[in-house]
């Protein structure tokens, strides 16, 4: 057998990591040169090779693709976030600064006063009724992120800041509940606004939709943690209690639908969703009721999107009786944070025209019927006034929240939220 013959005939699957040696006599020009198989590990690592580069998901021989380019205006939303996030300590020294001249203002306005004489006692701020919880919850519905943009999940959050601001200094206290927590808009109160939320009172989270919310609430006021966590039943609602609330419909329907009204879920009599385009009227406010309120801000796109919600759910729907006591100039829909104000201040009056002309913004030239003013120039200069008195409540509401801030008050986000919506409304 000749020399190459005898290499050639050597199985590849029995020869050893190292080369083998040739037979005597064999010349090495003359020898067909063999690589020796590779070991098991080796093999192994090879077979896997383009597995392992497609799990990485790197094509095979082509680089890794480039991110796509950012746009002009996601490139200035970026840099206006962060320049508004650099600025934070500036601002909140400015707001410092104004509070102590304000403070300062008003003490050399008391010195006057005084010296010229005026009783002191006088002065002093009228003391507030002590704060009573009574068992109506108000259950703010954040189930809505995906309809939103991200400048007006911002104004959400703002909003439901100041429906906690607003429950908490009210003469009443409902029991406040968020359902539908979770998603971007705890993300922006646990990273932007620094988890304010941890140290309210009286306010539940619930990340389950409005019913399983309601659930939760239902067992509150029904004294699930003793009757004065329950609350109080105060004059207005013993008397709905007394004299039974109606529930007739309007001839006709502001928002009417194709399908027959599915019937009323019997366990959840004791929920309403607060909807404009619901054909019912809310009379009065009910003990042991949950009323939903849509949390959502979408510029009026998404119209009869929380109507249809409860609708499907065979939840009992009503609005707000704006038509019946107010003339205004613009639409009748009210941001979320007015909703919950309004349904508090009825607690407190029991007289919704009151309510509506002490919560609704005078930029909306709201009137009750009967009290309209002459139409006219003159009307149209009370309206720009008014509506820079708007603006100084607003920054007075940021000052003082700025100043609670600082203070650890649980108020704080109410300055944040407020600087936030009027920055992206820039």
């Amino acid at each position: 057998m000749s020399s190459t013959e005898g290499v050639v005939d050597v199985p590849a699957q029995a020869a050893p990591s190292q080369p083998a040696p040739q037979p005597e006599g064999t010349s090495a020009n003359t020898t067909t040169q063999t690589h020796p198989a590779p070991t098991n590990e080796a093999a192994s690592t090879h077979d896997n090779a383009p597995s392992n580069t497609a799990a990485a998901g790197v094509p095979t021989g082509t680089e890794p693709a480039a991110p796509p380019p950012m746009s002009k205006n996601a490139l200035k939303r970026l840099r206006r976030a962060q320049e508004w996030e650099d600025g934070k300590d500036d601002r909140r020294k400015r707001r410092k600064e104004k509070r102590q001249t304000r403070r300062e203002r008003q003490r050399e306005e008391r010195a006057a006063l005084v010296a010229q004489g005026v009783d002191p006692k006088s002065l002093a701020p009228p003391p507030r009724p002590p704060s009573a919880l009574v068992p109506v919850a108000l259950i703010v519905d954040c189930d809505f992120e995906r309809y939103m943009t991200d400048k007006e999940r911002v104004s959400l959050s703002s909003q439901v800041t100041r429906c906690y601001a607003d429950n908490r200094a009210a003469r009443y206290r409902s029991h406040l509940w968020l359902a539908g927590w979770g998603g971007a808009i705890e993300r922006r109160f646990n990273d932007v606004l620094g988890r304010q939320q941890d140290h309210w009172k009286g306010v539940g989270f619930a990340p389950g939709d409005f019913l399983a919310c309601a659930e939760l609430a239902r067992e509150k006021m029904r004294g699930g943690s003793g009757a004065q966590a329950a609350g109080e039943m105060i004059p207005a609602l013993q008397r709905s209690v007394d004299e039974p609330v109606s529930w007739d419909v309007a001839e006709r329907e502001p928002f009417p639908l194709p399908d027959p009204a599915p019937p009323l879920d019997e366990r959840y009599r004791d929920v309403v969703y607060l909807t404009s385009e619901s054909p019912y009227t809310l009379q009065r406010l009910e003990p042991h009721t949950s009323y939903v309120i849509g949390g959502l801000v979408d510029k009026n796109r998404e119209k009869g999107l929380c109507y249809r919600r409860a609708r499907e759910k065979g939840i009992r729907t009503a609005r707000l009786p704006i038509g019946e006591f107010m003339v205004l100039k613009s639409r009748q829909i009210l941001a979320t944070n007015h909703v919950v104000e309004i349904m508090l201040k009825w607690l407190e009056c029991e007289d919704w025209g009151e309510a509506f002309m002490a919560v609704i913004p005078k930029r909306k030239g709201g009137k009750l019927i009967g009290e309209e003013g002459e139409e006219g120039v003159e009307e149209g200069a009370s309206e720009v006034v008014e509506d820079e008195d708007v603006g100084d409540d607003v920054q007075e509401v940021d000052d003082e929240a700025a100043e609670s801030a600082e203070a650890g008050d649980t108020g704080e986000g109410i300055g944040e939220g407020g600087d936030d919506a009027k920055q992206e409304t820039q």
